[in-house]
């Protein structure tokens, strides 16, 4: 690309540190770049006001309108400063390669401190100060504001015994002191993507995309995406304790995550390993572990205002599902049920198929779960539901056609089928009539168990005034430790809301198969 890069950064130290390293990387690629220090805007000229593109926090906010301004043709971050949620037509463009994640105690005299009663540490990071007090309960945290060269000088003007930096910051400007000054804090959990340097460009601008393709590191990446994953879910931003590390070991992802009370004197950790190719939720699934057991009662600040109405969900819910809510409901969420794929035998799909059922997305993913792509030969696939569909056509191919429940697709295949013979896959607990209805019209169906579906009961509170239900099988599991009162039952579909019309007086069927549709049910419901 002949096009000079316009690499916009701030002017501190370690900001143009980051800045020339994305420069310096780009080149050894052949592209020709400029710096361009941004510390103020002048006159801003965009289409919406900052708050509509997402526009927020001080440390990006400055970088993004001259983005989006047309002024610099890629920002650099430390990217842990940088929202889980970038401004419209921003993206991620690169990552560049971690540096040191860890953080470290710089002492003013000597480790002594540490056979004292008392001592005092700065930091101003929330974080750090509830894992050091969690640690030392005994020690005084004192705050501690500005950038590296500051903060240093400000402990050595007082008389504390010792303030805590990220290793990076002081390495990458070469200010860390002698190994007798400094203790590396291995046992503190660092904040999510500590140590990376992130790239932003503008979505549009493909030609950039492509350039900064080639300094990505995709293994950082993908470490430090889990990491923002587990605290965009908790929603801590700057304002709640919450520490993050992925690390890539043989092909095996290990991740911990943990959550403290800002005063440090509790503690909630997530720990799990997973191969490299099943990480792909993982940080999601950590913050929803800690949330899902009692993680909301730590948070320093309440994200959600009192609410009028209290609902509780019978699957986990995503951030952007829970935003979906209308303001005055408040929602928990949970799974009732668990998945556990079969193992398949090959000869179910040795040879070509020619109509392939399925009504779920458990299906699809346990037979994969079984099989490649190419050795799945089928040359119709029927399909419930539109989530399913996109599944289908993503990862198998192309979907002959869809229906929102199983009773219109079963109506469907009787009327147009000319081939009188299904493959159905499905789970243990299938509870349409599918199946039965085209057996009374003399197909031949050949079921295939793919999954089994594990009931993971649990007792909630009176406090609920509607329960969301995705499967029969929710509504089972639900009933094992719960009774039916006067709660609303919000179904996801036909079949669903069958199961849940033999024990609720009150039920609520969503329009489409999908878990946005419930949701906006549930918004109309308690709108009237």
């Amino acid at each position: 690309m002949d096009k000079i890069i316009r690499i916009g950064t701030r002017s501190s130290k370690l900001a143009l540190w980051q800045a020339n390293t994305v420069a310096e990387q780009l080149g050894h690629f052949g592209h020709k770049t400029e710096i361009v220090k941004i510390d103020s805007i002048g006159d801003i000229v965009l289409d919406k006001p900052l708050y509509e593109l997402g526009i927020t926090g001080v440390f990006t906010k400055n970088l993004d309108i001259a983005l989006l301004n047309g002024e610099i043709d890629i920002a650099v971050h430390s990217f842990k400063d940088v929202p889980t949620k970038l401004p419209e037509g921003i993206v991620q463009a690169a990552v560049l390669k971690r540096g040191d994640f860890n953080d470290v105690l710089v002492i003013k005299e000597d480790e002594n401190f540490f056979t004292k009663d008392a001592a005092i540490i700065a930091t101003g990071s929330l974080r750090r100060k509830a894992q050091w007090l969690y640690r030392y309960p005994h020690h005084t945290i004192t705050g501690l504001r500005g950038n590296v060269i500051t903060r240093l000088q400000k402990l050595e003007d007082n008389d504390w015994d010792g303030a805590i930096f990220a290793a990076a910051g002081l390495k990458r400007l070469k200010l860390l002191p002698e190994k007798e000054k400094h203790i590396k804090l291995d046992w503190m959990i660092p904040a999510p993507a500590q140590g990376a340097v992130m790239i932003a460009a503008l979505e549009k601008d493909e030609d950039i995309l492509e350039a900064c393709k080639e300094i990505n590191h995709e293994e950082t990446a993908t470490c430090v995406g889990i990491e923002r994953d587990f605290l965009r879910v908790l929603e801590g931003g700057c304002t709640a304790p919450i520490g993050a590390l992925a690390m890539i070991f043989d092909e095996e992802i290990k991740f911990k995550g943990t959550l403290f009370s800002p005063d440090g004197k509790n503690k909630m950790e997530f720990y799990k390993e997973v191969p490299v190719n099943n990480a792909t939720d993982l940080g999601e699934y950590g913050a929803n572990y800690i949330l899902e057991r009692g993680g909301k009662k730590l948070m320093r600040e309440v994200h959600d205002i009192e609410k009028s109405t209290l609902v509780y969900s019978t699957k986990s819910l995503s951030h952007d599902q829970t935003n979906n809510l209308s303001s005055k409901i408040g929602v928990t969420s949970s799974d009732f049920i668990t998945i556990r794929n079969n193992r398949l035998k090959r000869v179910i799909v040795k040879k070509p198929i020619k109509n392939a059922l399925f009504t779920s997305q458990n299906a699809v993913e346990a037979l994969l779960n079984n099989f490649s792509r190419v050795e799945l030969d089928f040359e119709n696939i029927y399909c419930v539901g539109r989530r399913t569909k996109r599944l289908i056509e993503k990862k198998i191919g192309k979907v002959t056609h869809i229906e929102n429940n199983s009773e219109k697709l079963a109506d469907y295949l009787v009327k147009n089928l000319d081939t009188k013979e299904v493959t159905f896959f499905c789970g243990d607990k299938r509870m349409d009539d599918l199946p039965t209805t085209l057996l009374n019209n003399y197909f031949i169906v050949n079921e295939v168990e793919c999954y089994q579906t594990q009931l993971t009961p649990r007792l909630i509170e009176d406090k609920y005034k509607g329960i969301l239900f995705y499967s029969p099988s929710g509504v089972e599991s639900y009933l094992k430790e719960n009774t039916a009162n006067e709660i609303v039952a919000f179904c996801i579909g036909e079949t669903t809301a069958k199961k849940a019309k033999d024990h609720f007086k009150n039920v609520v069927v969503s329009k489409l198969s999908t878990v946005e549709s419930v949701i906006k049910s549930v918004n109309d419901y308690f709108q009237e």
